[in-house]
């Protein structure tokens, strides 16, 4: 406990005040932790949607002419059926998707497969990206987005189905 910095509020008054903060102490190193790790999770997050979207869009370009149900998608992936229509809605919002309710419904490409990129499935999934309170440097990081998601675009989904069927 001696590594922690002193932690002591402007508020501290009297020594129950400070009993209280040093009880508190091992929570707050959790505490301090948990936000020191949570871009990282956030990342995650980001590119499990990213790698979820890249998979949905796989099986839709496997069969393009077919309406693919969340459940069967789910079932074919071994994903849950409602982060495949949490999925739906992302790339439907993007545009790379048409869906269709009822009996008969579900989801296909809008959009031929040679023509998404994983960029664009990076942009539909990703939101924001390295965000900045300085605007130097968020030009700077706009454009290395911008650079990022070209060059992601020339994978398309029509190769990653290609490289798939060769295995």
């Amino acid at each position: 406990m001696n590594d922690m910095p002193p932690c002591r509020p402007k508020y501290v008054s009297n020594k129950k005040d400070i009993h209280w903060e040093m009880l508190a102490r091992p929570y707050l190193r959790i505490v301090r932790s948990a936000v020191a790790h949570c871009d990282s999770f956030f990342t995650m997050a980001q590119n499990a949607r990213f790698a979820l979207g890249l998979r949905v869009l796989t099986v839709l370009a496997g069969g393009p002419d077919a309406m693919h149900t969340s459940a069967s998608i789910a079932a074919e992936l071994g994903e849950s059926a409602v982060m495949v229509r949490r999925t739906f809605l992302v790339l439907h919002s993007a545009g790379l998707i048409t869906q269709r309710k009822g009996p008969n419904g579900g989801a296909q490409l809008k959009v031929p497969a040679k023509q998404i990129g994983l960029g664009d499935i990076f942009e539909a999934s990703a939101g924001e990206w390295l965000g900045s309170g300085d605007p130097a440097v968020a030009s700077l990081l706009k454009r290395a987005r911008a650079d990022a998601i070209a060059a992601m675009n020339e994978t398309t989904i029509a190769h990653v189905v290609k490289k798939m069927k060769k295995k």
